[in-house]
């Protein structure tokens, strides 16, 4: 194909626009034919090959992504006008006899933080965690004593994590959701010591969320009830803090084998280069960090819907793609109790980007996975014990779906964009990837990598694989990420809400 367009499998009906292209222009094949351009296409837009009858199947990286609504001619644009889901859902096959790949020969490592029960930190900071959005106030008003660079020698910062839930809720699925999530980042090793706080009379009680947290020392709490008002428990609370500090502050980083480190997938924002580029950039990365034993968390359940395929055909057992594939019917049943489809994705900005439907959305997003066995399913907030590719029930909103993820252990997050999301996420790094080049110029002071190279032909998927997972090393090791350069990342905090709120 011509250096203007992108045609990702021999079999695919369409091909991407690789630069806009002209209304009454005309673009070559490879074999030298010439496609005339019958309309103005954004870059990042799909493009009919030869034309495609009503009912046919549009193909997009040898997959169907939906069918043709009507009759396409060769050279038009290929979108929601004429594309709709239809019945595409490929058929499940399983294989357990695939296996994560070799271990390679050179030893990959980072400085990381080693804690008493052995998980491996990326950063240094205390946490402040309200129980109920009551106690939220008190939490970050204790946070910004610390503000100032230095506060705190020796500790990265002081983070409020606050939510809008806590009471108002009986017990159930929402609470213990709820409490799994606290408790997650309650114990996560990025975090030296964290500090709980409630109001004192609300559903979630600190005791009963740090019941059977084996957290020891580092975990202290209080009731803004039973210190007699806010201001003392913001007076109580900033000496604890302090103490808690005082200890925190010693940590020193040491030399780990990357198998300790835990990477979530995110992408937001995408396009139609976030398949091409940036998702198979992060999955030759991942396949690398899986090599050297590392841990990554694959989410968004919605964001996966009609890629499955390609999922459960690499699991370890049947019995895991069973579990995934139950996660799937489980949202299934749940968009339709509530009115929904899961065909309410893609979002706005993803159909102005180039993407038609979730089929498309979900096997450009499914690529962040590389080739990896996929080794187990959990649910949302739980432990990821690893090694290798791991599947989380998410939602596919992005700081909810983080939030679970750095619950269950990441302590690294590389996020994939075209659109230009700009999340931060602390405790936990979250690096920034640009599925082109014109975004990563744009959003130059919030873009951590540019795999746009792809799309421009200047580098191999491999190529920035490679250089990706070195990033994902050094920023682990301490490099920071824009975000944590320009001090984003304190409101990203949002927990699952499920059940009843009464």
């Amino acid at each position: 194909m011509s250096t203007d367009l992108i045609q990702l499998h021999a079999r695919d009906n369409v091909a991407v626009a690789r630069v806009a292209l002209a209304a009454g222009s005309e673009v070559r094949h490879a074999d030298g034919a010439t496609l005339p351009v019958r309309d103005a296409i954004a870059a990042g837009h799909k493009i009919a090959l030869r034309a495609i009858a009503p009912g046919e199947l549009v193909l997009k990286y040898g997959q169907p992504i939906g069918m043709a609504s009507q009759a396409i001619a060769a050279g038009e644009h290929v979108h929601v006008h004429n594309v709709e889901m239809g019945t595409t859902l490929p058929a499940q096959a399983v294989d357990a006899g695939t296996s994560a790949a070799n271990r390679p020969q050179d030893a990959a490592s980072f400085e990381g933080y080693v804690r008493a029960d052995g998980r491996v930190g990326t950063r240094n900071y205390i946490g402040v965690l309200s129980s109920v959005n009551c106690s939220a106030t008190v939490c970050k008003a204790i946070a910004r004593a610390f503000e100032a660079p230095g506060a705190l020698p020796g500790v990265d910062g002081v983070v409020a994590i606050t939510h809008g839930s806590g009471c108002g809720m009986s017990d159930g699925e929402g609470l213990a959701l709820l409490r799994r999530t606290l408790r997650g980042y309650a114990l996560h090793p990025n975090f030296a010591a964290v500090l709980v706080i409630g109001l004192g009379c609300e559903v979630n009680q600190v005791g009963a969320l740090l019941d059977g947290l084996d957290g020891g020392a580092r975990v202290r709490s209080l009731s803004i009830q039973g210190e007699g008002g806010t201001r003392e428990a913001i007076a109580t609370g900033q000496a604890l803090v302090r103490e808690l500090a005082a200890e925190a502050g010693q940590a020193r980083r040491s030399t780990v084998p990357a198998s300790r480190l835990v990477v979530g997938l995110q992408c937001g924002g995408s396009d139609g280069y976030s398949g091409i580029s940036a998702n198979p950039a992060l999955g030759a990365a991942v396949d690398l960090l899986v090599s050297h034993g590392g841990t990554a968390i694959l989410s968004e359940t919605p964001e996966i819907y009609g890629a499955e395929h390609l999922l459960t055909a690499r699991a370890t057992s049947p019995e895991v793609a069973d579990k995934l594939m139950a996660r799937l019917r489980w949202w299934e049943d749940y968009a339709e109790r509530n009115g929904a489809e899961l065909d309410n994705n893609p979002s706005p900005g993803n159909k102005a980007g180039g993407i038609t439907t979730i089929l498309e959305k979900s096997l450009g997003a499914v690529a962040k996975a590389g080739s990896s066995a996929l080794t187990d399913v959990v649910g949302y907030a739980e432990p990821v014990l690893g090694p290798g590719l791991v599947f989380m029930d998410t939602p596919g909103y992005d700081p909810v779906s983080a939030t679970g993820q750095v619950a269950g252990g990441a302590n690294l997050i590389c996020f994939t964009t075209g659109r230009g999301s700009t999340y931060g996420c602390k405790p936990t790094p979250s690096l920034k990837l640009a599925t082109n080049t014109p975004l990563f110029e744009r959003m130059s002071l919030d873009m951590d990598f540019n795999a746009g190279g792809i799309v421009d032909g200047t580098q191999t998927v491999a190529e920035a694989g490679e250089a990706l997972f070195r990033l994902m090393l050094d920023t682990a090791s301490g490099g920071l990420t824009l975000s944590e350069e320009h001090g984003l990342g304190d409101n990203e905090f949002v927990p699952w809400q499920l059940g009843a709120v009464m």
